[in-house]
C-alpha cells in the first residue's frame, strides 16, 4: 500500500509527462511494437476523458530505423546514427498518430534536444507550443530530435528529456516505463540481499548509489539516468514512478492511486519550487516600470502583466530573461520571464495587445510576462 502522501500525488496530478524506453517501444530492438503502443494510446485516452492532460515523451527512433533500414547492430558512426533516427522517426510518430488517431485524439510530433530547454528564448517557445497544444486537446509525442544533434545521440538519454519536459510545462508526474520493476536497494541478479524501494525522496544521495553511481556498468544508460531524472523533475515540484511498461494497465492503475513501482517524491510544491527560482535569480537583465493599475491587478488580483500597463522600460533583455516589475516609486514588486525582449517591449509599452502586429510586424503573447511566470517580491 502507498502512503497517503503518495496516494494523494498518484491520484490529483492532472498534468502528467510519459516517457517510454526503446526496449519497451521497439521489443528489445525488433522493431516498434505497435500493440505496446496501442495499449498506453488506450490508457492515455482514457486519462485525457478524466481531464489530465498528457505528453508523451518516446524513444525508438534509432531502432526503428535501423530495422527499416536492415542493419542487424548499431553503427557506431555519427551520420548512420542521424540517419538511422531520420528513417525510423517516420514510423515512430505514424503508429502514435494512428492508434490515438483511431481512439478520437489527435496528437502533434515535437522534436527536441536539449540545447531547446537551456536556451531561455527557445525554452518559452517551446512552452507555448506544448502549453497550446495542451488546452487544444492534443497529445504531443516527444523525442529528441537526433536527425540534427550529434551530442544527444552519444551522450543523451529520454530520461533526461522526460524531466526536462516536465519541468518546462510544469507537470504534476513523470512517469518513466522501462524494462524493470523499479528501483532495489542493490543489484538483485548480483545481491541476494537486495530489496525494492517502494517510496523514496526525489534527490536522496543514497538512491544513486543504489542504482549503481554515474560511471559504473549497471548505472550507464539504465536506472542511474532514472534516478537523476526524478531528482531534476522534483526541481520544479514534480514526482516521479518507475515503473515497468508491461505492467497491465499500468498507467490508468497509477492515476487511480495504486503505486506500481518506484515512487520518488518531490519535496516542494510545484508553485513554489518555480516561483524560488525566480526570486533566487541573480542575473537581473533589466526592469520595467508600470503604472499603480497595473500593480492592483498583479498584487491584489493576480493577474499578469500586460504592456498596456507599463510606463518605462529599462535594460537590454531578451525573450525569456528574468526581469524586475517596478513601480513609479522604484520599488520591486515581482520578478518574471519576459515574454518580449526590451527593443521590443519598448515599442509596445503603453499599447494595446490589438496594435501589436503593426508595432512589431507578428502578433504574440498579450502579456509581458504571464502570470505562471511571474512572483511577487515580499
Amino acid at each position: 500500500m502507498p502512503s497517503k502522501l503518495t496516494a494523494d500525488v498518484l491520484l490529483q496530478a492532472r498534468r502528467i509527462v510519459i516517457k517510454v524506453g526503446s526496449s519497451l517501444v521497439t521489443d528489445e530492438g525488433r522493431g516498434l511494437d505497435a500493440q505496446a503502443i496501442g495499449l498506453w494510446c488506450e490508457q492515455m485516452a482514457q486519462l485525457r476523458e478524466q481531464g489530465r492532460e498528457i505528453i508523451m515523451v518516446s524513444s525508438g527512433a534509432i531502432a526503428e530505423g535501423m530495422k527499416r533500414l536492415g542493419w542487424s547492430s548499431r553503427p557506431s558512426a555519427i551520420h548512420e546514427l542521424q540517419a538511422a533516427a531520420a528513417v525510423g522517426q517516420m514510423g515512430l510518430v505514424q503508429v502514435y498518430e494512428s492508434k490515438l488517431r483511431a481512439l478520437g485524439v489527435a496528437s502533434a510530433q515535437v522534436l527536441l534536444t536539449h540545447a531547446d530547454l537551456a536556451d531561455r528564448e527557445r525554452y518559452l517557445n517551446a512552452r507555448s507550443t506544448l502549453l497550446t497544444l495542451l488546452q487544444l486537446g492534443v497529445v504531443p509525442v516527444i523525442n529528441e530530435n537526433d536527425t540534427v544533434v550529434n551530442d544527444e545521440i552519444k551522450f543523451g538519454d529520454n530520461d533526461t528529456l522526460g524531466a526536462l519536459v516536465a519541468n518546462l510545462v510544469e507537470a504534476d508526474l513523470l512517469i518513466i516505463l522501462t524494462d524493470q520493476k523499479g528501483l532495489y536497494t542493490a543489484d538483485p541478479r548480483k545481491d541476494p540481499s537486495a530489496t525494492f524501494v517502494h517510496e523514496a525522496q526525489a534527490g536522496d544521495p543514497a538512491l544513486e548509489a543504489m542504482a549503481g553511481g554515474a560511471g559504473s556498468s549497471i548505472g550507464k544508460g539504465g536506472m542511474i539516468t532514472k534516478i537523476l531524472a526524478a531528482k531534476r523533475a522534483a526541481g520544479s515540484g514534480a514526482s516521479t514512478v518507475i515503473a515497468w511498461g508491461r505492467e497491465p494497465q499500468a498507467l490508468l492503475r497509477l492515476c487511480q492511486g495504486e503505486l506500481i513501482g518506484t515512487a520518488l517524491l518531490a519535496q516542494t510544491a510545484k508553485n513554489q519550487a518555480r516561483k524560488q527560482w525566480m526570486v533566487d535569480h541573480l542575473q537581473l537583465r533589466g526592469s520595467v516600470t508600470i503604472d499603480e493599475g497595473a500593480v492592483v491587478k498583479l498584487r491584489d488580483e493576480g493577474k499578469s502583466l500586460l504592456p498596456i500597463g507599463m510606463t518605462a522600460v529599462q535594460g537590454d533583455f531578451a525573450r525569456g530573461d528574468v526581469i524586475a516589475v517596478r513601480d513609479e516609486q522604484g520599488r520591486e514588486i515581482a520578478r518574471g520571464l519576459a515574454n518580449y525582449a526590451s527593443a521590443e517591449a519598448r515599442l509596445i509599452c503603453r499599447k494595446a495587445s490589438g496594435e501589436f502586429e503593426r508595432l512589431l510586424g507578428y502578433t504574440g503573447e498579450p502579456e509581458m510576462v504571464h502570470r505562471t511566470n511571474l512572483v511577487l517580491s515580499r
